[in-house]
């Protein structure tokens, strides 16, 4: 397969970026329209399931990302740091989960955010944590929305509904007016590879989260949020009676971990990264390119799936697939590319241009400043036109 040499390689540095062919290579890519399209896909069930949908805003990290998730005015929002709960604050954003377990440490950053204006959603799973909340929200004289991390599979943190130690918490908390409801997380339905592992899970993390929420109101603890969600269970759910909201974040990008277990195509992935050849091993079946871990991450989640992507699969710089090519190996900042299967090796000379689609979209999008933004609906035979930059508002 021949594909065109970049001619324009040797463009000088301040020359401003019109298409894909301009940058300095590796860059990332977000095509706008499947972003969109994506947005739109979630949005639709949320509304038939009747609950807020509240996007992880970790995958983007950018304002102007998020603009696409509300008709570009702010929505209840998710953050996995600090950091992004400050940046969104600054970008208007006022109601925010940060859902992550609290370090107390962190509680006079968490108070800050409050006295701004902005209500900042603190999650935990411990009675020490509780006690320590409580002590912050009395001495501030602000309550501290605090809700309760429920496990629903083993994943990573949480209490499980009968767990003792869920009632001493919510008097804690109960006490001291921090309150706010419980949280889970499905973190292991990214292993679930069948269209109905997705929906048993989805129906359990339903399931545990209003069983929480029911024991803790039982006790005379009010609970006035249950959310649930991840990527998976969030597209697979099919009653959320009980539930208030809807976390996810992936999505709006999806990646081939996604695609891998059914819950995207491989053509709904709106996130890339442009690399160029460098050389090649014939001698091995290399093509070498640009873009290595630092580019693309170390993440290899798909390498439990049926089928291992490597690193990424490759496209040409209008998004289609080169048949059976794989970033195979990466170094910092070198990638190796082979051909799969048999398949013949492209003749793909120096200078060419292409695409790697990402394992995780979060960890690769966390490796760039922003994102140069495309639109695949304009097909061309050159280079796709660069139609806007997104910064990341954390990271760098």
């Amino acid at each position: 397969m021949n594909l065109p040499v970049n001619t324009q390689e040797s463009a000088a540095p301040w020359a401003p970026a019109r298409t894909l062919a301009d940058p300095d290579t590796p860059f990332a890519v977000v095509d706008v329209h499947t972003m969109r399209r994506n947005i739109a896909r979630l949005k639709a069930r949320a509304d038939r399931l009747a609950v807020t949908l509240r996007p992880h805003v970790k995958t983007a990290k950018s304002l102007d990302a998020a603009a696409l998730l509300h008709s570009g005015t702010p929505c209840p929002v998710t953050v996995s740091t600090l950091a992004e709960a400050e940046a969104f604050a600054d970008g208007g954003y006022t109601d925010i989960t940060y859902a992550v377990g609290i370090d107390p440490h962190k509680l006079p950053r968490v108070i800050a955010l409050l006295r701004r204006g902005v209500t900042l959603r603190i999650l935990l799973d411990s009675v020490e944590q509780a006690s320590s909340v409580a002590e912050a929200s009395r001495q501030a004289g602000i309550a501290l929305p605090t809700q309760i991390e429920i496990d629903c599979d083993g994943h990573r943190g949480g209490l499980r509904p009968d767990d003792p130690a869920l009632l001493a918490i919510g008097r804690v908390l109960h006490d001291a007016g921090c309150l706010d409801g419980v949280l889970t997380h499905a973190g292991e339905s990214y292993f679930a590879h069948t269209a109905e592992d997705q929906r048993l899970a989805a129906k359990n993390e339903r399931d545990t989260a209003v069983a929480a929420a029911e024991r803790l109101r039982a006790a005379g603890l009010p609970v006035n949020v249950v959310s649930v969600g991840s990527t998976p269970t969030a597209h697979a759910a099919e009653d959320l009676t009980g539930v208030t909201e809807l976390r996810a974040g992936n999505y709006v990008f999806f990646d081939l971990v996604m695609a891998g277990l059914g819950v995207c195509r491989v053509e709904d992935i709106a996130l890339s990264v442009v690399v160029t050849v460098i050389g090649h091993r014939p001698e091995h079946g290399w093509i070498m390119t640009d873009g290595g871990w630092m580019a693309m991450s170390r993440d290899r989640g798909t390498a439990a799936q049926a089928q291992d992507q490597g690193y990424g699969l490759v496209t040409d710089l209008a998004g289609n697939l080169v048949p059976g090519l794989v970033m195979t190996a990466a170094s910092q900042e070198h990638g190796t590319l082979t051909a799969r299967d048999g398949a013949d090796l492209p003749d793909l000379p120096i200078g060419t241009r292409l695409r790697i689609l990402p394992n995780h979209a979060c960890a690769t999008a966390a490796q760039h400043r922003g994102y140069h933004v495309v639109d695949g609906t304009r097909r061309t035979d050159r280079a796709p036109a660069i139609e806007a930059f997104w910064e990341r508002v954390t990271g760098w």
